[in-house]
C-alpha cells in the first residue's frame, strides 16, 4: 500500500501518465489520454501565541479553524501519450481548484494552473520537457516530506490560498512550478540525472523586508538547475540524491552576486520501517520560497541553510503509517543591521501524524504540528495545528 500511495502522489504532482498510474484511461486514434488527479479537504485548529517576525510561520493571538486543502492541491489532470516517427510524445494540463475559503460575494476559492507541459523522447536517450511543472532543485525534498499526504505548517494564514505549506520553510525550500527547458537521462540501472534551465525571477520581499523588488518573474537570464539520483530495491530500498540552483539576480542599480544552492537526501526503507534525511545550504536563495528575502535593499546578499529528519512505520496488516519528523530552515543577517531587524532568523517544525488506507484510492490523515518562528533580534512566535481530514486519489 505504501508503494500505491507514493505512485499516486507522484502522479498527482508530476503527472506520469503510465499505464500503472492511470486514473481514467481513453484511447483516442494515435493517442492514450489519462484523466487523473486529487481531491482533499482537511478541518485545522491553530492556536498562535508570541509575535511572528517578517517571513515567520509561527506567531499571532488566538485560535484560528479553517476546513481546507492541505499541502497537495486539488488536482484534474488531463494527459496524453503517443509514439510517432520513433519518439514518445506526451503532454500534461492540469487545474488545481482551492478548497472554497471566502465568499463567493468576494471572489470565492482560489484556483491555479500549476502544470501544463510537454514531453518529447525514448527510451534510448531520455527525454525533454518543455513547458511549466514542479522545478528541479529541492523536488525530492517535498516528495518524501510526509505531509504531502496532509497539512504541516500555514493553515491558519491562507487567506484564498489554494494549500497551506507542509514542511516548506521548516525544513526545505520550495521547488515551486515552474516554465522550464530540462533533459532527464534514461534510468541505468537505478542511477538517472535532470538538467534544464527555468524562468529567472527576482528576488520578493515578506512584508516588513525592504526588497530589491516586489515582482517575481524576471532576471537577465534563465536559472540553471540539476538534480541527479540513484534508487534501488530489495529487503532494503531507498533512494540517494543531490541537485542544484544558480541564477544571475539582476538589479538596474545594484552589484549583486550571484544566488546558488545545493542539496543532498536519502531515503531508506526496511520491513516497514522509514527513514528519510535532508540537507540543503543556499547563498541568495532566501527561505521558504526561491529568492524570498535572499538579499537586503542595498543588495547584500544573505545565506541560508536547512533540512529535516523524519521517521515513519507502517502497520503490518492494518496498513497505517506512522510518522515523526523534525526541520529547520535559517535566514542568516548579511550584516549587523541586518541582525537588529524583525526578519526571520529560523523557522522549526515537529510533526507527528497517522496516515490510514481506508480505500485503494482515500487515505484518512491526522497531524499535529508545533512551528516555532524566531527573528534576528529573537523574538518568538509560535503555532500549534491540529488536523484532521482524508485525501483521494483517482
Amino acid at each position: 500500500m505504501n508503494n500505491q500511495i507514493k505512485l499516486a502522489v507522484a502522479a498527482a504532482l508530476l503527472a506520469a501518465a503510465s499505464s500503472a498510474n492511470a486514473g481514467i484511461t481513453i484511447p483516442a486514434g494515435d493517442w492514450t489520454l489519462d484523466i487523473g488527479g486529487v481531491v482533499n479537504a482537511y478541518y485545522t485548529s491553530t492556536k498562535q501565541t508570541g509575535t511572528a517576525p517578517a517571513g515567520g510561520l509561527g506567531g499571532g493571538t488566538g485560535t484560528v479553524s479553517n476546513i481546507t486543502t492541505g499541502l497537495l492541491p486539488n488536482v484534474l489532470s488531463f494527459s496524453g501519450k503517443t509514439r510517432q516517427n520513433d519518439l514518445d510524445v506526451a503532454f500534461t494540463i492540469a487545474m488545481n481548484p482551492g478548497a472554497s475559503q471566502s465568499s463567493a460575494l468576494t471572489g470565492g476559492s482560489a484556483a491555479e494552473h500549476r502544470q501544463a507541459f510537454m514531453t518529447i523522447g525514448d527510451a534510448s536517450w531520455g527525454s525533454v520537457k518543455l513547458g511549466k511543472d514542479l522545478g528541479i532543485f529541492g523536488s525530492d525534498a517535498i516528495l518524501n516530506d510526509m505531509t504531502l499526504l496532509g497539512v504541516g505548517a500555514g493553515a491558519a494564514a491562507l487567506g484564498t490560498g489554494t494549500t497551506t505549506l507542509g514542511r516548506i520553510g521548516t525544513g526545505y525550500i520550495y521547488a515551486d512550478w515552474k516554465s522550464q527547458i530540462a533533459y532527464t537521462s534514461p534510468n541505468w540501472n537505478g542511477f538517472s540525472f535532470t538538467a534544464g534551465v527555468t524562468q529567472g525571477w527576482n528576488t520578493k520581499p515578506f512584508s516588513t523586508d525592504p526588497s530589491l523588488t516586489t515582482t517575481l518573474r524576471g532576471g537577465d537570464e534563465p536559472a540553471f538547475e540539476g538534480k541527479a539520483s540513484y534508487a534501488w530495491a530489495g529487503d532494503v530500498s531507498g533512494k540517494v540524491w543531490v541537485s542544484g540552483f544558480s541564477q544571475n539576480v539582476s538589479s538596474t542599480t545594484l552589484n549583486l552576486a550571484r544566488a546558488s544552492a545545493f542539496d543532498i537526501g536519502a531515503n531508506v526503507n526496511l520491513a516497514g520501517f522509514g527513514l528519510t534525511g535532508y540537507y540543503y545550504d543556499g547563498q541568495g536563495v532566501g527561505t521558504t520560497g526561491t529568492l524570498v528575502s535572499g538579499y537586503t535593499a542595498a543588495g547584500a546578499r544573505r545565506d541560508s541553510n536547512g533540512g529535516y529528519v523524519q521517521g515513519t512505520y507502517t502497520i503490518p496488516n492494518v496498513a497505517t503509517k506512522l510518522g515523526v519528523s523534525w526541520g529547520i530552515s535559517k535566514l542568516d543577517a548579511a550584516n549587523a543591521a541586518d541582525a537588529a531587524t524583525n526578519l526571520v532568523k529560523e523557522n522549526e517544525m515537529w510533526t507527528v501524524g497517522a496516515y490510514h488506507p481506508l480505500t485503494k484510492h482515500v487515505n484518512l490523515v491526522a497531524e499535529y504540528s508545533d512551528v516555532k518562528a524566531t527573528s534576528q533580534t529573537n523574538v518568538e512566535g509560535k503555532s500549534k495545528t491540529a488536523s484532521l481530514g482524508a485525501i483521494l486519489f483517482f
